[in-house]
């Protein structure tokens, strides 16, 4: 058959669709017995040669079709008892659907539907494929049709049903954390039964993130066959991880149905979220550069660099001053940053967390000429100004909240619970939405802000009655989606940060409207090594907020160099939130310095290809290498966590580099010398950190 054009093939004698990328084929068909039927995902293999896969496949009258286990999207009905795609209850009671292959359409060169149909009632299902050839990806989500005559109880849909068979055993690697200590990876062997991932707090939640990746147990950073996929929605979610006793792991993934099942009116539709999926014989190395260049060119918002920032409030909390924020920009402004932004605590009776959230009004005490004046002081100094907004929450101590206790989550006959002195408002009722959209148009239009970092800092608890239509969970991630959607239509000059106590609501359906985020409130430097990393496996560095805070960390007492703590804060988008107003003149020229070298590297870390040389937790160094988009430079971020007594000279090996190049190699701003890409990845270069907690970073320039 040769090499194809077209990333989607439909061979009509075999009923085999094939979706094939740069390096990977993906391959279904409709069985004997209407069943659309995965039958594999991984290399490139010749399609009409796989014909023999499709096909029926019983055990017993215990196990009639396991053919089924590997169904393409699947529902709930007949002889089908895994994790299902869609399992629904028509307007007469009836609780089972049999979906039946009804066709396909191809939509341009990349995009294909599958449709479904029930045999008995008006109800369709539309499984829609997106590939992205040159990163290996695949985007899936599904449409369901309600032609019935009565509504359609929907008790559960999911966006893709992924299948992954033939290996001896299957690991499954994801995240696992809590605030302050979100993105720590865990690997687990699958065994025959389920692992669930999900939320059910009201956002994504910094428990579980919604990827995965799949390998037989002996993948490492280099090599090695790797299943993953990464979900795009903002609220409860649930992925399944199912192995069945006859070989097959299926992972089923979508909203979560906890609390969700919704009433399909006669006539409508519901399209899922986005899953994507991928797979790479490279290792969980090249997964993260797979994942990471999709998100720079498909998922994430055109912008340029992340600009250097400084954050006031570790310096000020919420004694917001004007006068005060004047003094921190000058210094800011001294050190190179680029914008300034002013945290918590400007806004209406807001002196601590017990009070003021809701009322959007700028404070006259601590702003007495005004918002624009201090804007004003730090456009001159050169900086843009950020705001940050919490307008999802509001204190019950708030004119807000006197004015409409009803628009908080809370059941008829409960008070409500408060998290962090706070009420959740109900974004799913037309008129808060409104009022958030309004507030956050009056304040963007009246003042020149170039940056909004918009937190949440409350899960959803006692969501209250449903209307007609989508439960509330889902309403509000909707109308989070709408409202910075058009916020980014009337403004298109700022910027957003998404926030949420951290790390908390980050996946690919809110990186579709956020131009970075902020990853976790522990910002100390060797803790976020940790995260940084567990974020990196699945999401760009191009939107990983970093800041340089404190030491000692006011998280965990720890110590550390500035230069440790800046080069850790330089792997993402570089932010400082220490007090710079007790720095002294050396500390102040390090840093100044730090600024701008990262000034000169950051366009190769936010978009240059990321390298774990030296995975945390292998040893007790932790190396990362960056390479840029033209391969004309790299940069090595390498960090000591204890010196060992007698430990032998490491060499670090080197990747993704150019063996017939010469480059030139200078370490911490040294002089350079001259090394062949091929002894850089061969024998590496040596690795001269000392003491507790040393750092270095390596530049490399390809002649």
């Amino acid at each position: 058959m040769g090499e194809l054009t077209l990333p989607i093939q439909v061979l009509e004698q075999a009923k085999l669709f094939e979706i094939r990328t740069k390096r990977t084929s993906y391959l279904f068909g409709v069985n004997g017995k209407g069943t659309v039927q995965h039958v594999y995902w991984g290399e490139h293999v010749e399609a009409a040669e796989c014909a023999d896969l499709l096909k029926g496949r019983s055990h017993s009258s215990f196990d009639a079709d396991v053919d089924r286990e590997t169904e393409e999207f699947g529902g709930w009905g007949g002889s089908h008892y895994a994790e299902p795609g869609l399992k629904v209850e028509f307007g007469d009671g009836v609780r089972d659907l049999k979906l039946d292959y009804a066709g396909y359409e191809r939509t341009g060169e990349d995009e294909l539907t599958i449709r479904l149909a029930d045999r008995h009632y008006a109800l369709r299902v539309d499984v829609h494929y997106k590939a992205y050839p040159e990163h290996d990806i695949v985007e899936r989500f599904v449409r369901v049709h309600n032609g019935e005559a009565q509504p359609v109880r929907v008790e559960q849909v999911m966006a893709a049903v992924w299948s992954v068979q033939g290996l001896p055993d299957y690991r499954m690697t994801h995240v696992s954390g809590r605030w302050a200590g979100e993105y720590q990876l865990r690997t687990t062997v699958l065994t025959e039964g389920k692992k669930v991932l999900e939320s059910r707090r009201g956002f994504t939640g910094p428990h579980a993130n919604p990827w995965f990746a799949i390998d037989d147990g002996r993948a490492d950073e280099t090599h090695g066959r790797v299943w993953f996929g990464a979900l795009g929605w903002s609220g409860n979610w649930k992925i399944v991880a199912e192995k069945s006793t006859f070989g097959h792991l299926r992972i089923v993934g979508g909203i979560n149905d906890f609390d969700g099942a919704f009433l399909l009116a006669p006539g409508a539709s519901y399209t899922s979220p986005t899953f994507a999926g991928g797979f790479t014989a490279g290792g969980f190395g090249a997964m993260s550069r797979q994942l990471h260049a999709y998100e720079r060119a498909h998922v994430l918002p055109a912008r340029g660099p992340r600009k250097v920032l400084y954050n006031s409030w570790e310096a000020t909390e919420f004694d917001v001053r004007a006068d005060e924020q004047i003094k921190l920009a000058r210094r800011a402004a001294a050190l190179g940053v680029e914008r300034f932004v002013v945290d918590d605590g400007w806004f209406g009776a807001r002196n601590n967390d017990r009070a003021g959230l809701g009322d959007w009004q700028v404070n006259p005490e601590k702003f007495p000429n005004g918002l624009q004046a201090l804007i004003d002081e730090v456009k001159g100094l050169g900086m843009e100004f950020g705001l940050w907004v919490e307008p999802e929450s509001v204190n019950p101590d708030s004119d807000l909240f006197r004015a409409h206790p009803e628009w908080i989550y809370r059941f008829p006959t409960r008070e409500g619970t408060q998290l962090r002195n706070q009420h959740l408002l109900n974004l799913g009722l037309p008129e808060v939405k409104a009022f958030v959209l309004d507030f956050m148009t009056e304040l963007l239009e009246k003042h020149d802000i170039a940056f909004i970092k918009w937190d949440m800092n409350r899960t959803v608890t006692e969501p209250g009655s449903s209307e007609a239509g989508l439960p509330v969970w889902q309403k509000h991630v909707e109308h989070v989606y709408e409202i910075w959607a058009e916020l980014r239509r009337r403004f298109p000059r700022v910027e957003f940060e998404t926030c949420a106590g951290g790390g908390a609501r980050i996946d690919l359906g809110m990186l579709r409207f956020a131009d970075q985020a902020w990853i976790s409130d522990n910002t100390d430097a060797r803790d976020r090594l940790a995260i940084q990393e567990g974020f990196a496996y699945a999401y760009s560095p191009s939107v990983m907020m970093c800041w340089v805070t404190e030491s000692p960390s006011g998280f965990n007492g720890r110590s550390l160099p500035l230069s440790y703590r800046f080069r850790s804060a330089m792997m993402g988008g570089l932010g400082i939130g220490a007090n710079i107003g007790k720095w002294s003149d050396e500390e102040m020229a390090e840093a100044r310095g730090f600024v701008a070298l990262y000034k000169e590297i950051r366009g190769t870390v936010l978009n240059g290809a990321l390298y774990r040389l030296e995975p945390l937790g292998r040893s007790n160094v932790a190396a990362y290498q960056y390479v840029s988009e033209d391969g004309g430079e790299a940069v090595v971020f390498s960090f000591l966590q204890s010196q060992h007594f007698g430990a032998a000279e490491r060499r670090l090996r080197l990747q993704g580099l150019d063996a017939e190049a010469s480059y030139e190699v200078s370490r911490d701003g040294g002089e350079p010398v001259l090394r062949r890409g091929a002894t850089l990845m061969g024998a590496g270069v040596p690795l001269t950190l000392r003491g507790d907690y040393g750092s270095t970073l390596l530049r490399l320039k390809r002649l």
